[in-house]
């Protein structure tokens, strides 16, 4: 550890202090940093190598999601000498790009920041023409594969601001059921990335965020930023929501063969009377059965 002008060192073994704190030298009262070197425990590790690609693109990952900084990777293991530089200046925004590579992109990526307090949520979306959605969380550069607090506010908001803005242009009528959440995420890529300064993490792995604040903090900068998006950017809203309509009468149609095929196998082996046929009306009273 470098500070206050001199070099501190210290060395620890299965969490036991092996030696005490010592000066090994001086450098300049300018310099502050801290060097950590270590090396996997075989009696604790089952493996004790380390996959290189696995390290290379978790520093590439922290790189996106901290645009001012810069990692410097070096690897000096025989026969797979390399240096490489991750700098991300775009964030986010270019995680996003690169999740999409390959894909057809039907907008440039969405970007919105929230600091108040020393909590900050900073979020970055993009649709595609794929299926399906590809949602990444992280709270203080950790990934938080189980999602939590800060994913269920940004999916929960999302959806309820889409389905507002789709009946105020009139994408949706007043007989038209809301889109779901399913239908506003589909083919869309998007990070969201809280800071905290008091992270509460739940289950065995501790990959899901339980801070309760950080949905209703979430949601807000969700609420105030997709609108003003979509009332700023009309030809991209309106590209987006015809990619929820889709995905809404993909889901109906699909709904619609399901009970199709429930009524046909309820009918099967029953040899009806010409004149009769299965009944397809739902209200009750104009309805009938013959026994």
């Amino acid at each position: 550890v470098k500070q206050g002008g001199k070099i501190y060192q210290q060395r620890y073994e299965r969490g036991k202090i092996i030696t005490p704190l010592e000066v090994i030298g001086t450098c300049r009262k300018s310099d502050t940093g801290t060097n950590v070197q270590f090396l996997p425990d075989p009696e604790i590790f089952d493996k004790t190598y380390f996959k290189a690609a696995m390290v290379r693109n978790r520093l590439h990952e922290t790189a996106y999601l901290n645009p001012k900084l810069t990692i410097h990777y070096v690897n000096e293991r025989e026969g797979e000498e390399t240096t490489v530089d991750y700098h991300e200046p775009e964030g986010i925004c270019a995680y996003v790009k690169k999740l999409n590579e390959g894909k057809q992109m039907l907008h440039e990526p969405v970007y919105f920041k929230r600091m108040i307090d020393g909590i900050e949520a900073e979020v970055a979306f993009q649709y595609t023409e794929d299926f399906g959605e590809n949602i990444l969380g992280f709270c203080n550069n950790i990934y938080t594969i189980e999602g939590g607090t800060h994913i269920t506010g940004f999916k929960t908001k999302f959806t309820t601001i889409m389905n507002q803005y789709a009946r105020e242009i009139g994408v949706l009528k007043e007989k038209d059921s809301n889109f779901t959440g399913t239908d506003v995420r589909n083919g869309m890529t998007a990070i969201v990335s809280v800071k905290h300064p008091e992270p509460r993490f739940e289950g065995q792995t501790k990959t899901k965020l339980g801070n309760s604040e950080m949905r209703g903090f979430v949601e807000s900068a969700t609420s105030e930023n997709v609108l003003a998006f979509l009332e700023e950017n009309p030809t991209q809203a309106k590209i987006i929501l015809d990619k929820c309509m889709r995905a809404a009468r993909a889901r109906e149609a699909a709904r619609k063969a399901r009970e199709l095929t429930r009524r046909k196998s309820v009918l099967d082996g029953v040899s009806m009377p010409g004149k009769l046929a299965d009944c397809s009306e739902k209200d009750p009273s104009l309805s009938e059965i013959f026994l």
